[in-house]
């Protein structure tokens, strides 16, 4: 089976767009991608890039009779090792760690579903010393409103979003960083196209 996507964001300041093709073939997956500077200003091999080479392993295992899903990902791009780990203690609580190895770049994150539709996410980055605070609320079927909080940074972000598979999917995005003097909200828009083939 092979799929495929196209994917457009535009901000203030600037517009991008980027397409994906991707192809199952036994346990591998090969994908091709390009961006914008692919097609601007005529055809070029800038932003194409033919293979993203990554390792991957998942495992599940029984810990107090609760699923711990492991997974171990070496991307060949960038050289990077990541462990993550996620304790399921039921449909409604979640824990989860994220680490790069070599690196002081270790996150906790406690999940919380409160009835289905709203999604409580404290999460602690061992590196920065520094808590981050997100809630999620899907709201008339497709919709997902969420709102983000970045402590280190002082980032606060909304984000509503709509997943259809007849219409696409658009994501439209707001920050700003309560740091700065001028606390000037930075708009961005998204949307995205899959195809199966």
């Amino acid at each position: 089976m092979m799929k495929a996507s196209f994917k457009a964001r535009y901000e203030p300041n600037k517009a991008a767009a980027a397409s994906t093709i991707s192809v199952n073939a036994g346990d591998f997956k090969l994908r091709a991608s390009l961006t914008d500077a692919t097609v601007v200003n005529g055809p070029s091999l800038n932003g194409l890039a033919i293979a993203d080479i990554r390792l991957q392993f998942m495992n599940s295992v029984r810990v107090a009779e609760k699923p711990l899903n492991l997974t171990y990902t070496h991307s060949k791009g960038d050289g990077r090792t990541i462990l993550d780990g996620a304790l399921v203690i039921d449909s409604g609580n979640k824990v989860s760690a994220n680490h790069v190895l070599g690196t002081g770049n270790t996150k906790l994150k406690y999940t919380y579903v409160h009835e289905g539709l709203t999604t409580f996410e404290p999460s602690y980055d061992l590196g920065k010393n520094a808590w981050d605070f997100a809630v999620t609320r899907k709201v008339y079927g497709d919709d997902v409103f969420r709102a983000t909080y970045q402590t280190s940074a002082k980032n606060l972000g909304l984000e509503w979003s709509r997943s259809s598979k007849q219409n696409g999917s658009f994501k439209i995005i707001a920050s700003v960083n309560l740091a700065e003097e001028r606390k000037i909200p930075k708009l961005c828009a998204e949307t995205t196209w899959d195809f199966e083939m």
